[in-house]
């Protein structure tokens, strides 16, 4: 088993951390995506989307996408879940994760490609103007979760959880690109500062 890896990028930590919560170790390949491997013909044939992470099973088969990898590891190594037990619990935990995923990481992401210089690409197609309305997407995210945070200790209740890992990655993404948590969300600046305590979140 190896995972496909990049140090730098907000979706291959999303999937570190769930492994060093998890007490999961497995080989890693740095794929250089400045230098364009993950568009190489021998990344395209695991991964025809180019994209990071990736999973490689012992059987051959690749798993891309990180939610989908770590539902894998969940199911393979249960303890401690961080995916929930009840059928509620798990229903709101993926509520959240999507949220925060659709409202706050891809919002960031969109401001990074957008409204800035990202990373570099002379030919990328950009909108400084549509970067800046998901730069207020994303800061109305984190309003949101801070009302969310305020009575509940984590994202998405009383445990961590996944929401919480896609959370803390967006939100640094988010602070490397000059988006940080608003003055008006203690909540959220209270959670943030507990869970970057963690000894997963330096994975």
């Amino acid at each position: 088993m190896k995972l496909y890896d990049n140090a730098a990028f907000t979706s291959p930590r999303r999937v570190r951390i769930f492994l060093a919560e998890k007490g999961i170790d497995i080989p890693r390949e740095e794929v250089d995506v400045l230098a364009g491997e993950h568009r190489s013909s021998e990344y395209l044939a695991m991964n025809p989307d180019g994209t990071i992470p990736l999973l490689e099973l012992d059987n051959g088969e690749y798993i891309s996408e990180t939610v989908a990898i770590s539902r894998f590891f969940e199911h393979s190594c249960p303890q401690p879940p961080l995916m929930g037990n009840s059928a509620e619990e798990k229903a709101r935990i993926e509520m959240w994760q999507r949220r925060i995923e659709n409202r706050l990481t891809n919002s960031v992401a969109t401001y990074f490609h957008h409204a800035t210089e990202g990373l570099g690409e002379r030919d990328r197609y950009r909108n400084p103007e549509w970067g800046q309305k998901n730069r207020i997407v994303a800061i109305e995210a984190m309003k949101q979760l801070d009302s969310q945070l305020e009575g509940n200790e984590f994202v998405a209740g009383d445990s961590y959880s996944i929401a919480d890992i896609t959370a803390l990655c967006a939100i640094d993404f988010a602070r490397a690109v000059d988006i940080p948590i608003p003055d008006d969300c203690p909540q959220l600046e209270r959670w943030y500062q507990q869970v970057s305590q963690r000894e997963s979140a330096a994975a």
